[in-house]
């Protein structure tokens, strides 16, 4: 029972929770910048090469093997340098939007800091009075 217990009492903790929660949120912004990449900035990208499409590029190292009637017997051994093109320009992209969203939140702290009344001071603790008592004896003794 105890391991039941244990384990209830991890799954409960507040970090564990918030965690779970920024993984579903962090897929679902995921998605986003995906189809911002996808949908968005490609096929402007690839208007402004001229219609170049990355992750069609590769270099063939090594043709397919075809039997007498055409059916493929080995595939192609090819090295796909445009999908990695592809993922490091969505790497980029994600990285961007992920910096602008957390430049954009820091911001809106400070405004909201900016606009919140200074706290007052804590009021003197008991050393803080008999410190100040001592000092007005010994200015007045002077």
């Amino acid at each position: 029972m105890s391991f039941w217990k244990d384990f209830r009492d991890f799954a409960m903790k507040g970090n564990v929770i918030d965690l779970a929660i920024a993984v579903v949120i962090g897929g679902a912004f995921g998605k986003i910048v995906s189809s911002l990449v996808n949908d968005v900035l490609m096929p402007v990208l690839g208007l402004l090469t001229g219609g170049i499409n990355f992750s069609d590029k590769k270099i063939i190292l090594q043709e397919a093997r075809m039997d007498a009637a055409g059916k493929i017997i080995k595939p192609a051994n090819t090295l796909n340098y445009g999908a990695f093109i592809q993922s490091v320009i969505d790497f980029l992209i994600i990285a961007l939007c992920i910096f602008l969203a957390i430049r954009a939140l820091q911001r809106l702290q400070r405004k909201k800091q900016e606009q919140a009344p200074p706290a007052a001071p804590p009021p003197p603790s008991n050393e803080e009075k008999l410190l100040a008592e001592i000092r007005d004896l010994l200015k007045n003794r002077s």
